[in-house]
């Protein structure tokens, strides 16, 4: 994703969705953000994504993160491909929304610009479809988190609210989560902070692994 760094402020944008025009930073407002790419509408894995997504819609609101996806289709085929989305979720259409809007990038401007398109992807015109990609965008409008996945792997989205749930713990506590954690597990003290200070922010206690080298770099407290 040529030009967009973590930290960097997530440009802002207008475009047409199918809740009507937005504006990216207002649409956001406060909250958290996700936007996430597709390569095309009406296909297999595309439908489980934005199934799995629209399922953990109330899970990502409960975090304060709002969700908005985006593929190079027009808004006609996304208003139809929402109907067979929530028919994959065993929903009623008529009776039920897609719990996220979807943005009309048919011109391939935003793509272009925030480096989402997969040159091995094409359509039926030779044109590069859009990639997997993952932007997570933080209440100041700077982007805490980017993944780029080809269109032949599907996304995990129960690990991206697990990604989500490590962004806000770390960005109020001083801790770094390790691998495979979940909520509620211990953390880790980051190895610039002191004994000194660790013993004073953590006292529900520290516990250091030993090692072979013998330095004490291994710390583990209770999730603050």
């Amino acid at each position: 994703m040529p030009g967009l760094l973590l930290g960097d402020v997530f440009p802002d944008f207008e475009a047409e969705t199918t809740s009507g025009k937005i504006k990216l930073h207002e649409f956001l407002g406060d909250s958290w953000g996700i936007l996430f790419s597709h390569p095309r509408d009406y296909t297999p894995v595309c439908t489980t994504e934005l199934g799995r997504a629209a399922r953990l819609s109330s899970e990502f609101s409960k975090r304060n993160v709002k969700m908005i996806a985006l593929s190079v289709d027009g808004l006609e085929d996304h208003h139809g491909w929402i109907k067979d989305i929530l028919a994959y979720n065993c929903e009623e259409s008529a009776c039920c929304k897609l719990p996220f809007p979807i943005i009309a990038d048919s011109k391939r401007e935003l793509a272009v610009a925030l480096g989402m398109l997969d040159p091995d992807e094409k359509d039926k015109d030779g044109m590069p479809l859009t990639a997997r990609c993952v932007f997570i965008i933080g209440p100041d409008k700077k982007l805490k988190l980017s993944l780029l996945y080809p269109a032949t792997t599907g996304r995990n989205f129960d690990e991206i609210l697990r990604v989500v749930d490590s962004l806000q713990l770390t960005a109020g506590k001083k801790v770094a989560t390790p691998a495979d954690w979940e909520p509620g597990d211990c953390v880790m003290v980051p190895p610039s902070m002191s004994e000194e200070d660790a013993a004073t922010l953590f006292p529900a206690g520290i516990y250091t692994k030993d090692l072979p080298s013998g330095k004490k770099y291994l710390r583990y407290t209770p999730q603050p």
